[in-house]
């Protein structure tokens, strides 16, 4: 059974819903099932040997646990009831206490899924409805087990259903998971230059940790991408999750996964750190763009104000109505540091485009991209295809962040404009109509790993044409342009200097004048004798870093403003991105001519296409 048609069986019970439950309310119901049912079909093979042992231990006075989860291996998790899915259908009148003897009989981990689901209630509600045994009957008849459905299906089943009821109930479906290709190509560039993790044969372990995991869709994808270039190393996963639902269906993957699910921690990860401890060599996180964090602002607020530095919001506060950069030096927060060479983290984080150049010089904003560059932790930032996310259809980001960089990186920041790298979708999904395509996300990975700057050539003909396209790095030979046509050149990756994203920002006063235009001196105190500003004419100046201020000032400011003087006080220093500055080409308007030339073809079209229908 193909993804589509396993969603579309799952979806279908909702038809049995309809008219008991909102609209809304169904995934209270199917997916706590979908769930239940995956456990059901993963413990199948193992559940004699449990019964047996859970038993011969309980008779002996001996604790089964530990026997039981030798039995199961990696699954960790197992039922120590007789009853699955199946055999609660023999018993019709009874299937509502079954069911919860069944639930009850987890091994705790499992148990807390069910919990954090509200199970108890949607079955007392399913029975008194007269749904439970239809219910119960669909999801009995599917077969979730991993030979038949893998994880990675499984993850794309739960996150197309999540979709659907957010879609339903005006939730944000982007709140709860990442677009597959979008986390393919992070993990693609967080892992590149780790020769030992990727090279086959080599048994390393490495952490990756996940602060806004939804459904676990990242912590999935990035345990898939390595397993498959060396099977032999292994990863310990690490997640937090604030909604109840998506933490559940996250826990219960980790759980099939052989994962450690104390690992997967519930809670907002701002207001409440689930590892307070720890360090990460990888890390990956797609927060919510533009939601505000008024909730926690308290807390938040006090950690930055009594820790600083030592806390993890030391550089500054966003403002409060959008958190995103609050998660990003959270992740920094979590690096683990390089000694003696060894060590270090990476990570990828996906942010809108505010976190490039909100904020003046000062603010918070500017204050966390001043501690990112000054402390050159950034190594690169790509610019993604528009409507590639669930919820949005706005440009998006990916920051690669890293204190383990190469040596040619060092003082730098890759600048990659991905955004036509990508295909139409078939079919849209809410707000998302685009998708990358393998060769996409290869093309984006080369270009990240080659760290070199590139052009998109495009090769025209004398009637602008588009004969082929080619990417060309600075090593390359550009191609020659036909006779009477042109090449159009775009560049896709760019290679800046840390402080080149820097910049003063400098006070410029004019004097007061009074009625007579003569210049208004200070009368008290330091200000005595010195001309006074006039706060009407007060103007500001972005000074690139490196640049000496007092020539700018005499070379931009006082031909204009003879009268005019710096107030140092005022002076600060900002850093912004402006990302599509950077990857802006100016296009020619086409020749007046040319214009003028399809007006009258068009005219010309339409006067002969209403004398046909005069005749």
């Amino acid at each position: 059974m193909n993804q589509a048609a396993l969603s579309s069986f799952i979806w279908s019970v909702a038809d049995l819903l309809r008219g008991d439950y909102k609209q809304s309310e169904y995934g209270r119901v199917i997916l706590p099932f979908t769930v239940l049912r995956r456990l059901d079909c993963v413990l199948a093979p193992t559940k004699d040997k449990v019964l047996a042992e859970s038993a011969k231990k309980t008779a002996a006075g001996i604790n089964p646990d530990p026997f039981l989860r030798r039995i199961v291996g990696e699954a960790r998790l197992y039922n120590t009831s007789p009853m699955d899915l199946p055999k609660l259908l023999g018993d019709q009148d009874h299937i509502a206490q079954n069911l919860y003897a069944y639930v009850q009989a987890f091994s705790p981990e499992a148990r807390d899924i069910f919990e954090r689901f509200d199970f108890h209630t949607q079955v007392e509600r399913l029975a008194k409805a007269n749904l439970l045994y239809l219910v119960t009957e669909k999801f009995a008849n599917i077969d979730l087990h991993p030979d038949r459905v893998d994880n990675a299906r499984m993850g794309h089943v739960f996150e197309e259903l999540i979709r659907r009821f957010s879609e339903l109930s005006n939730e944000t479906a982007g709140e709860h998971f990442t677009p597959r290709e979008v986390i393919r190509l992070m993990v693609n560039l967080i892992f590149i230059e780790d020769d030992e993790v990727l090279t086959p044969g080599n048994a390393v372990v490495r952490t990756v940790y996940d602060p806004t995991a939804g459904t676990g869709g990242m912590l999935s994808v990035a345990t898939e991408h390595l397993l498959a270039h060396n099977p032999a190393a292994r990863l310990t996963l690490y997640g937090q999750e604030l909604n109840d639902e998506s933490y559940a269906i996250c826990k219960a993957d980790m759980l099939i996964r052989g994962q450690d699910v104390g690992n997967i921690a519930p809670g907002n990860t701002l207001s409440e750190d689930g590892f307070p401890l720890r360090k990460f060599d990888y890390m990956l996180s797609n927060p919510p763009f533009g939601v505000e964090w008024k909730k926690v602002q308290k807390i938040v607020r006090a950690e930055h104000e009594q820790k600083g530095f030592d806390g993890r919001f030391g550089p500054g506060l966003p403002r409060v109505s959008d958190g995103s950069m609050l998660f990003l030096l959270h992740l920094v927060s979590k690096m683990a540091p390089v000694v003696d060479g060894e060590g270090g983290s990476r990570f990828g984080i996906v942010l809108n485009g505010s976190p490039l150049f909100t904020g003046g010089a000062g603010g918070g904003e500017s204050e966390i991209r001043r501690y990112l560059l000054e402390n050159d932790l950034v190594e690169a930032i790509i610019g993604l295809p528009t409507d590639m996310f669930y919820n949005t259809g706005i440009s998006t980001y990916v920051w690669i962040v890293s204190n383990k960089k190469d040596d040619d990186r060092r003082g730098h920041v890759q600048l990659i404009d991905a955004s036509g790298f990508w295909r139409k979708m078939r079919k849209s999904l809410g707000s998302k109509r685009k998708e990358m395509g393998d060769e996409d996300i290869a093309t984006v990975t080369r270009l990240f790993g080659d760290f070199t700057e590139a052009e998109r050539i495009t090769v025209l003909d004398a009637d602008g044409r588009e004969i082929e396209q080619r990417i060309v790095t600075g090593t390359d030979d550009a191609p020659d342009p036909p006779e009477g046509g042109r090449l159009k050149r775009v560049p896709i990756s760019r290679i800046f200097r840390n402080e080149d994203f820097g910049y003063t920002t400098i006070t410029v006063e004019r004097p007061l004048r009074d009625e007579g235009g003569s210049i208004v001196l200070g009368q008290k105190g330091k200000q005595k004798g010195k001309p006074q500003a006039d706060s009407s004419l007060r103007d500001t100046e972005n000074v690139p870093l490196g640049e000496d201020i007092q020539a700018y000032f005499e070379r931009e400011v006082l031909p204009h403003a003879p009268d005019a003087w710096i107030d140092e006080a005022k002076t600060k220093v900002g850093y912004e991105i402006p990302f599509n500055r950077h990857f802006y080409v100016f296009e020619p308007p086409r020749p007046l001519e040319v214009i003028d030339a399809e007006l009258k073809a068009v005219t010309a079209n339409i006067m002969r296409m209403l004398g046909e229908m005069a005749e």
